[in-house]
């Protein structure tokens, strides 16, 4: 029976399969625009490392074609999702919870995050207002992205460090 080393790529790949994924729930009125672009983005950049949702209080019947739009031209196809309607479930089992400026209100739970990234409303807009819009929503979804990344990585690390410790302890 083979042992897998400390250092050993795959032990390491294990290490990160079984490391808990930190969740990220993005809450717009209509999860028709920017809550999806920021959706979009975190799933495309964060490569599977983190979990992503997104809701509104009162969704709209279609994603608004302007966001999808300006994420095709980013190389992002988001057409083939659809709003979802805001439930407190998607709230207690997200770790992050992001709301886009547009004064939606989500239930609180203890020990989540909650920001409001405040951001201009593309509904009705075109192309090119809606562009500047997906910049900033991609600048915040990068600084998150590095943020959450970090702090599981510093998890992961804390973990085997108390496992070696441990081991070396009895």
């Amino acid at each position: 029976m083979s042992t897998l080393a400390e250092g050993d790529p795959m032990l390491n790949s294990m290490q990160r399969a079984d490391a808990p994924r930190p969740s990220v729930l993005f809450v717009c009125v209509h999860n028709a625009g920017r809550s999806q672009m920021a959706a979009a983005f975190l799933a495309t950049l964060a490569g599977g490392a983190i979990e992503v949702r997104s809701a509104g209080s009162a969704p709209a019947a279609s994603l608004n074609p302007a966001a999808v739009a300006v994420m095709r031209e980013v190389g992002i196809d988001m057409s083939g999702a659809s709003p979802r309607v805001l439930t407190p479930e998607a709230v207690q089992e997200s770790d992050v919870v992001i709301t886009m400026g547009c004064g939606d209100t989500c239930p609180i739970f203890p020990g989540k995050r909650y920001e409001d990234w405040e951001l201009d409303d593309p509904a009705g807009r075109g192309v090119e207002a809606v562009r500047p819009i997906r910049d900033a929503i991609r600048a915040r979804v990068e600084a998150l992205v590095a943020e959450l990344t970090r702090g599981a990585a510093l998890a992961t690390e804390a973990a085997e460090r108390a496992r070696r410790g441990g081991a070396t302890a009895s």
